[in-house]
């Protein structure tokens, strides 16, 4: 069960048609497009996927296209982050027969565990799991963090593999990497995709980047410029992913940036930008903000 992953691992948009509709051919354009733009992976179902918003039903079938239109060519990583632990499980099981590589676990939301309830959850779903783990600290939507000493504990479990850490603390980040002196086949990814150059020269190994839904070989290039230390390269290209950032800041609700790169992925004719509820997709004024940013990046 080892797997080490590196690089740019973009948070795949789940592109739908409607409610609980998949938007099937959308998925296909993103997915080579995501290909051909040399990300080194794809994880399904997490924050920007709005797995918490999606039936079960589709999210099976999401993976299962997922994995079908990759077809082995990178590894396809799958959040099973839920409420129930059976559901988690039962998710897992789906991915590892649709041909996932991993799966992909945060801290169970709504009520807060403790870390002693936290580590006994983790210990207790490990054994349940038919593939390698990555944790995912997202405290500020599950409002429970993963203690480094948490992790440190779970290190004992050979099958997780690494961390997905978004919490956007570097200080928390650079003392996850330092487990990496106990399981140098760890992985740890930043989330927050502005900070992948501190978070590499930190000793990171790569980054979950949302806007690598729309341009993924800006990211791409900007992981490769931090392994050459290349400063003038990470320079130019740091600079398009802050202008890039500036569709973020478009719409007043915390949803905004499902809804730029959703929007931002339609406007380049990927797929359709419908969003899961409770959320909206942006209306008129607010698309033509995201494509007059893009256009002026020379993304359109």
């Amino acid at each position: 069960m080892s797997l080490k992953l590196s690089g740019i691992v973009p948070p795949l948009i789940t592109p739908l048609k409607a409610r609980d509709t998949l938007d099937e051919a959308g998925l296909e354009r993103l997915i080579e497009h995501e290909v051909a733009g040399g990300v080194s992976g794809l994880f399904i179902l997490g924050t920007t996927g709005e797995a918490p918003s999606l039936s079960y039903r589709l999210r099976k079938q999401f993976i299962d296209q997922v994995c079908r239109l990759v077809g082995g060519r990178i590894p396809v990583l799958v959040g099973i982050t839920d409420t129930a632990f059976v559901e988690s499980v039962a998710l897992a099981k789906h991915a590892s027969a649709a041909g996932a590589a991993a799966v992909v676990l945060s801290t169970p939301y709504y009520f807060p565990a403790g870390q002693t309830e936290l580590k006994a959850y983790v210990d207790n779903m490990v054994a349940e799991l038919p593939l390698p783990l990555v944790l995912y600290n997202m405290p500020s939507l599950t409002k429970v963090w993963f203690e480094v000493d948490t992790l440190q504990a779970l290190q004992e479990h050979p099958s997780i593999i690494g961390v997905k850490d978004s919490s956007g603390d570097l200080a928390y980040f650079k003392r996850v990497v330092e487990l990496k002196k106990h399981r140098p086949d760890w992985s740890v990814f930043i989330g927050p995709e502005a900070m992948l150059p501190e978070a590499m020269e930190l000793g990171g190994d790569g980054g979950v980047a949302g806007g690598a839904n729309i341009v993924p070989h800006w990211f791409v290039e900007c992981y490769e410029a931090c392994r050459r230390q290349d400063e003038m390269q990470l320079a130019l290209i740091r600079e398009k992913i802050y202008r890039l950032q500036e569709i973020y800041e478009i719409g007043k609700y915390a949803s905004r940036f499902i809804k730029a790169t959703k929007c931002g992925a339609s406007l380049l004719g990927l797929c359709e930008d419908h969003m899961a509820d409770p959320f909206h997709k942006f209306l008129p004024p607010e698309r033509a903000r995201v494509e007059a940013i893009l256009v002026d990046l020379g993304v359109l």
